[in-house]
């Protein structure tokens, strides 16, 4: 009997362990400075990525705010049949970027990182950089705008090219949320207690 208890004790010791914080989303999302106090390891992550490929821990945190609310496991809804019958889900997109399998799987080509998890903070945050390191270069995007590097992140940097975007309203009204986040967060870091 002794041995169950123990070997239970064990498991829920490590279940409580947890990952990394969990799949839970930090509280007060519209408080920069509340997320990085909550999770030092987003701030870790945040500026290892802005080092690696210069784009700023706001416009990174703006966008990850929009593609998964900070939620390691962040999946797309599924699809329905007859509005009851499950297809799968909507696209292969998942965790902290929402990046989607191929992309991720370009990414970790070409980056080497055969080892990197979507479900993990710095190689999601390491990522987004990289995908928007590339988009200012081959689109010219500034690694400080928000809204036209999410729409890239979004439409992908060919449908980007196209214009993709313009003909859907609720992407561009989307993209300027991203902006404004991204600022509320710029101006919050600033001030922050958080060191930068």
């Amino acid at each position: 009997m002794s041995r169950i208890f123990r070997a239970l004790v064990i498991v829920l010791l490590a279940a409580s362990c947890g990952g990394g914080g969990g799949t839970s989303a930090p509280r007060n999302l519209d408080n920069a400075c509340s997320i990085l106090q909550q999770r030092p390891g987003y701030l870790r992550a945040f500026r290892m990525a802005e080092r690696r490929w210069g784009v700023p821990v706001h416009v990174q945190m703006a966008s990850m705010y929009q593609e998964s609310k900070f939620k390691s496991d962040a999946r797309t809804p599924f699809r329905y049949t007859l509005g009851v019958i499950p297809m799968g889900r909507q696209s292969s997109a998942f965790g902290y970027s929402q990046a989607l399998n191929g992309t991720w799987e370009e990414y970790q080509k070409d980056q080497r990182k055969f080892r990197a998890r979507r479900n993990n903070i710095g190689d999601a945050a390491d990522f987004m950089g990289w995908y928007m390191a590339e988009s200012n270069r081959r689109l010219g995007i500034s690694l400080a705008d928000a809204r036209n590097q999410y729409l890239a992140y979004h439409e992908g940097r060919t449908g980007f090219a196209r214009g993709t975007y313009n003909g859907k309203a609720w992407l561009l009204r989307v993209a300027d949320e991203v902006a404004a986040r991204s600022s509320m967060y710029q101006g919050q870091l600033a001030t922050c207690p958080v060191r930068r």
